[in-house]
């Protein structure tokens, strides 16, 4: 087993198993690393071995990855330049990337014949530009997962050229502006969701959070979960609230964010304050930062605020979806794959906050419409985002790009097996 520590000049043996090299950042973390995380320990080991690699060893995605038991190796090289800040030009940060990677490939090609890697599985931008060209000099076919913009450059000047295949969280998410057609190597596969853990019922999980906010009982919570950056639209939550506020004056609320801000938007934060300070309802608004895990507040909130803009898949949407948490959503992004308007969520307008009080309020005061949402929404979580809906896709990309191989060693372990118990 590949231990948590800096590469080791022995090589180790993938043992005739199919060896998927999942490489990541580490210096930041979020729903991609959960997402990937959870193929990574549900892939058959009898069939699979899976290589994890991070650029940053001491930082968030390590730490994620030894609470889950799952063992890495840090990369060769360091890390590859920041996502573009802002004030950074695009040209500025191409320019930068690029001589990373031209100086980083043959390293990396020699990390990647070393562990005989037969797939690369990229998730993240930075990655997917890092190693796409070290994973063809080396044999590797080469998976780009995409989580971001339709229209980011990568995924339309570089994933058609330089990988093999190319995956989108959502339709939205397909790049839309190609250099050359990818139909015949995309796919859409959703995230893999497991069934959230109710650690206690929803009466317990909202009097916990009631208590630790000080607030009446019969107060009205609303959640917003995401990191704190402008895509996300934090401050249209803020001003989502301040509308309800001032058009149900008589109902006690409360907006909460939980998350924090990344890389992109580090001060983004102080955005979401200023305007909390502008509209005056520094009562009704609570930044509760990153909390982990997330699934009991979200248990506890009475409905999850998404006003994203070009969000192609969130998390946190689905999440609510099997927790019984009714969703009112912008129809933007990949928000109305997941959402059906009036049957299991509510889709509004993108950035309009004032459109999503009606929507709660109509959760607040008709119980039978809240509960056919709610309903709605658990059975479709349940039919469609299971981890073994995504394994299973992901896993005929990896069966159709080897040849058919994964194929040869279910065969081959299937007569192993009989062959062990004397058939």
């Amino acid at each position: 087993m590949v231990k948590n520590s800096r590469v080791s000049p022995v090589v180790v043996m993938s043992n005739g198993r199919i060896t998927i090299c999942f490489p990541f950042v580490g210096n930041s973390f979020g729903g991609s690393h959960v997402s990937a995380t959870k193929l990574i320990l549900a892939l058959d080991r009898n069939i699979y071995r899976s290589l994890v690699v991070l650029h940053v060893e001491d930082g968030p995605v390590a730490s994620y990855l030894k609470e889950k038991g799952i063992p890495f190796l840090v990369a060769p090289v360091g890390a590859p330049p920041l996502v573009r800040e802002q004030g950074r030009s695009t040209v500025a940060h191409m320019i930068s990337m690029a001589r990373f990677v031209s100086g980083a490939i043959p390293s990396l090609v020699t990390f990647l014949k070393r562990h005989n890697v037969d797939i690369l599985h990229t998730n993240d931008g930075q990655i997917h530009a890092a190693w796409s060209i070290p994973a063809q000099i080396a044999g590797a076919r080469h998976v780009w997962h995409h989580r971001a913009d339709p229209e980011a450059f990568g995924v339309n000047y570089l994933a058609p050229v330089l990988s093999h295949h190319i995956v989108a969280v959502s339709r939205f998410a397909k790049p839309c502006k190609p250099i050359c057609n990818v139909d015949g190597k995309f796919a859409v596969v959703h995230s893999p969701f497991d069934v959230p853990l109710k650690t206690s019922d929803r009466t317990s999980a909202r009097s916990g959070l009631i208590q630790e906010l000080g607030c009446r009982e019969d107060t009205l919570l609303l959640g917003y979960f995401g990191s704190i950056v402008s895509r996300k639209r934090p401050v249209a939550f803020v001003e989502a609230v301040a509308a309800f506020k001032e058009q149900h004056p008589d109902v006690p609320v409360m907006g909460l964010l939980f998350g924090a801000p990344n890389l992109r938007e580090p001060k983004y934060d102080g955005k979401v304050k200023q305007r909390v300070e502008e509209l005056g309802i520094g009562d009704a608004i609570r930044l509760m930062g990153f909390r982990q895990p997330i699934e009991p507040y979200i248990h506890a909130v009475d409905a999850l605020l998404v006003p994203a803009v070009r969000e192609p898949f969130g998390r946190t949407l689905i999440e609510a979806m099997y927790l019984g948490t009714p969703v009112v959503a912008t129809r933007d992004g990949g928000n109305p794959e997941a959402i059906e308007d009036g049957v299991n969520g509510i889709l509004v307008p993108p950035d309009r906050p004032e459109s999503f009080v009606e929507p709660i309020y109509k959760l607040r005061n008709d119980p039978k419409f809240r509960e056919n949402i709610v309903k709605a929404a658990e059975e479709r979580a349940y039919a469609s985002y299971g981890v073994d809906v995504h394994v299973n896709k992901i896993t005929d990309i990896y069966d159709r790009l080897l040849g058919g191989r994964k194929s040869d060693d279910l065969n081959s372990h299937a007569r192993l097996s009989r062959t062990s118990l004397g058939r």
